[in-house]
């Protein structure tokens, strides 16, 4: 299992591979894979065949494929730019991401 340091509903750049440099929202993690599916990223043809129980139709699908997280960096909602994140203690005990950049707290 890998530390995570996307979550879902993240803006998120990506800085390696086919769609480098793309920027996109995190739609799901897989901490365990050390994966996420980005919107609109890493697009794969799927051949599906129909389905009329479960209303699939069928034929060519186009969808995202999970990426790796070591191939995104998060995008501060602060300060707009792709920053590396960091942890702090909060006063309740809990911890929080940091902007490294800005020095701001992220959800």
């Amino acid at each position: 299992m890998i530390k995570v340091h996307v979550k879902r509903n993240d803006q998120v750049v990506v800085t390696a591979g086919k769609d480098r440099g793309a920027r996109g929202k995190v739609l799901r993690v897989f901490p365990v894979a050390g994966t996420a599916v980005v919107e609109r990223i890493n697009m794969v043809k799927r051949h599906t065949r129909p389905n009329p129980q479960q209303g699939v139709q069928g034929g060519i699908l186009e969808r995202e494929a999970p990426i790796a997280v070591s191939n995104l960096q998060v995008i501060c909602p602060n300060c707009g730019e792709p920053s590396r994140l960091g942890r702090t203690r909060l006063e309740d005990g809990g911890a929080a991401r940091v902007c490294k950049n800005c020095d701001t707290v992220l959800s």
